[in-house]
């Protein structure tokens, strides 16, 4: 598309508006909301006069008669989206009042709570939570009825009746004044009671958003069809371009390269050199052709070192790492301190720590694999790990006989299987290829899962930022630069998270895409 860009803004208002109506009805304004409606305000006389007789011959409680009464049903009802509790109601917590239905002009002779929409909503009626259900005031030298209307418990759509019956007071003629319903909600807007009417029809506000929508649906076609044009695609860039780096991050460099180039057939991306963070970062730094350098981008878990200053870091998702064992061990969780003395080879057999009788079997990543960095970075601070003392995972060298077997492996798929196919085994990955692998068990830490949650509020310890390095800044309209905004801005973000890695910009700490904490 060239010139203004129409598809973007009519598809943003098509999902935008609607988002923008129902979070407005529904979260902002509606989420809790109590509505009353006067369904009834009549007096004897307003009805068939052979029936008004029986209406006429109301006694009040002392026995007197009324001789002006009306009667008044009032449907009460929640018409929010979340339930409304007692403790909703604007009054104190030692005050059973929810409600007030003020009567200008009238007193009240008798209440009567009718048609509960859940039988369960009686019990708010019940004589100990409702003592009074009536009072009276005076108001600029006239009487006002008041009935009292406890706090009761309301989920969306419960509602309740009441039936009011009133005595007109004093001499006053003419049209009473309406009832007015006295109340707040807290938590909901403005927290008024709303007055409510009948829904006969279609909202007028659901008209307009229809053929809103209806009007961007019959737009498109015609604005597209002006616009589009036959170049390629604005973030398509032709050219060649080396990725490496990261063995654990492979799999999703793999899947956005693949997805960039069906999009943009110009383009070719090699990912075949991911053999590790530390190695990609040093062929980067070491590179000493400008072009092969301008066209090279490295994913690292974790950050390079503080001497690499031509190198430029740009945060791109946030991992996770999990601890897997072979499923024989029977060991499912290990404490921090548990963890430490199996890979520094001081458990021998598993037994010690309540699982099989197995001996441990440690599986580690080459030096430079960014997991095995995170690893000692997360659980061992400034001191390494033991060197290997077996090639082949199975048997221990003879100068190393009696220690606990130690290998490595120089891949994420060598490292799962590895430790699905030897006994007693225990080994590092990343989160999602280990979840993946049915041959393997993640072993809890401290009793807690791999979890995303857990570990941006610090509770889940073996985690790592991932990082696209390129040398120096690379050109707005490269290939490298194109392809790095696709797997932040495009279509890589779904990869990302379809990959099982959260994208930085959804971390609280978005710009460091670190934990930021408990909130």
């Amino acid at each position: 598309m060239t010139g203004f860009p129409w598809q973007e803004i009519l598809a943003a208002l098509g999902v935008l508006i609607p988002v923008i109506a129902f979070v407005w009805e529904f979260a902002i304004v509606g989420r809790k909301r109590l509505g009353y409606r006067i369904q009834m305000d009549t007096t004897p006389s307003g009805l068939n006069t052979e029936h008004a007789r029986a209406w006429q011959r109301l006694e009040r409680k002392s026995g007197e008669r009324l001789k002006h009464p009306s009667f008044v049903l009032i449907r009460i009802e929640n018409i929010g989206s979340a339930p409304i509790n007692t403790g909703d109601y604007a009054t104190p917590d030692t005050d059973n009042l929810g409600l007030s239905v003020r009567f200008p002009g009238r007193t009240v002779a008798g209440v009567l709570v009718t048609e509960l929409s859940d039988d369960n909503l009686e019990s708010f009626f019940h004589k100990d939570k409702w003592p009074d259900a009536s009072d009276e005031e005076e108001e600029d030298g006239h009487k006002v009825g008041i009935v009292k209307l406890p706090k009761v418990k309301l989920n969306p759509d419960d509602h309740y009746k009441v039936l009011v019956v009133l005595e007109r007071a004093g001499k006053q003629e003419g049209t009473l004044p309406e009832p007015e319903v006295v109340g707040t909600i807290t938590k909901a807007g403005d927290g008024r009671i709303s007055k409510t009417r009948g829904q006969t029809g279609t909202p007028r506000w659901v008209v307009a958003l229809i053929c809103f929508l209806l009007m961007v649906g019959l737009t498109e076609p015609f604005i597209f069809g002006q616009t589009m044009g036959t170049g390629a695609p604005l973030e398509c860039a032709r050219g060649t371009l080396e990725v490496t780096g990261s063995t654990a991050f492979k799999p999703v460099v793999d899947q956005a390269a693949k997805s960039y180039e069906d999009y943009c057939s110009d383009a070719d991306i090699d990912t075949s050199g991911m053999r590790g963070s530390v190695d990609g970062l040093q062929r980067l730094e070491g590179e000493r052709d400008p072009k092969l350098r301008a066209n090279t981008v490295v994913f690292s878990d974790g950050g390079a070192a503080a001497d690499s200053p031509a190198l430029v870091p740009r945060p791109k998702a946030f991992m996770l790492f999990s601890i897997i064992a072979n499923p024989g061990t029977e060991v499912h969780n290990l404490t921090q301190e548990e963890l430490r003395r199996v890979l520094r080879g001081e458990v021998r057999n598993w037994a010690e720590l309540g699982g099989k009788n197995l001996p441990v079997v440690v599986v580690d990543r080459e030096s430079e694999s960014g997991t095995r960095m995170t690893l000692e970075e997360r659980f061992f601070g400034s001191s390494a790990q033991p060197g290997e003392n077996s090639t082949d995972c199975e048997q221990v060298r003879g100068d190393a006989a009696g220690q606990v077997l130690r290998c490595r492996r120089t891949s994420t798929p060598a490292m799962l299987e590895t430790v699905a196919n030897i006994p007693g085994a225990i080994g590092y990955s990343e989160s999602f290829a280990a979840n993946s692998n049915p041959g393997v068990i993640e072993v809890r830490i401290d009793g807690q899962a791999a979890d995303f949650d857990a570990a941006e509020a610090g509770a889940y310890p073996y985690w790592q930022t991932e990082y696209a390095y390129t040398y120096g800044e690379p050109a707005p309209e490269s290939l490298p630069a194109k392809f790095l905004r696709f797997l932040t801005y495009q279509e890589g973000v779904d990869i990302l998270r379809h990959s099982g890695h959260r994208p930085c910009a959804e971390l609280r700490d978005a710009v460091n895409c670190e934990p930021s904490g408990p909130q």
